[in-house]
């Protein structure tokens, strides 16, 4: 990937982990800043990984589908395709609604459809269901880690003895 592509991915991330480290700041106003920019940058690198990944693990879906492995090396993010992800990660920030977000990413998954069907000779709507496919697994992959890090994270108060 070149360093646009990685700028732009990264700028999505932080802007995707704002939107869940801003509600975290409102209800907890005693929330150290220093505490507040690390979750702020480690979920952005996380997200922008996430969303570096969501195609190259459709194309590795879509290596089970066809008879024979899609020709090249791989779909990647170009500038060009990074850039409706940006413009939706900024929009949806902050949190502006679950629905919307997901209306956003379902316009960035049918705008990286025709290139990934293009690249790995799928018809369109095998490319949107594989894309759709890596896109839940990794969100709810992410979701799961995210739920376990917040479980492991509170202090757990021991149950009083009557």
């Amino acid at each position: 990937m070149s360093p646009v592509v990685v700028i732009l991915l990264l700028l999505a991330g932080v802007s995707e982990a704002a939107g869940r480290v801003v509600p975290l700041a409102v209800r907890r106003p005693g929330v150290s800043r220093s505490h507040l920019i690390s979750l702020l940058v480690t979920g952005g690198v996380v997200e922008a990984v996430v969303f570096g990944l969501w195609p190259l693990t459709a194309w590795a879906l879509a290596g089970f589908v066809l008879a024979s492995p899609p020709p090249g090396d791989g779909l990647l993010w170009t500038p060009g395709l990074v850039a409706p992800l940006v413009f939706t990660a900024v929009l949806a920030f902050p949190l502006l609604g679950p629905f919307l977000h997901l209306l956003l990413l379902v316009g960035v998954g049918v705008t990286l459809t025709g290139p990934f069907a293009g690249a790995t000779g799928l018809g369109w709507w095998t490319a949107a269901a594989g894309l759709a496919v890596a896109g839940v697994g990794l969100g709810l992959a992410v979701e799961a880690v995210r739920r376990l890090v917040v479980w492991l994270s509170v202090p757990r108060r021991p149950e009083p003895v009557a």
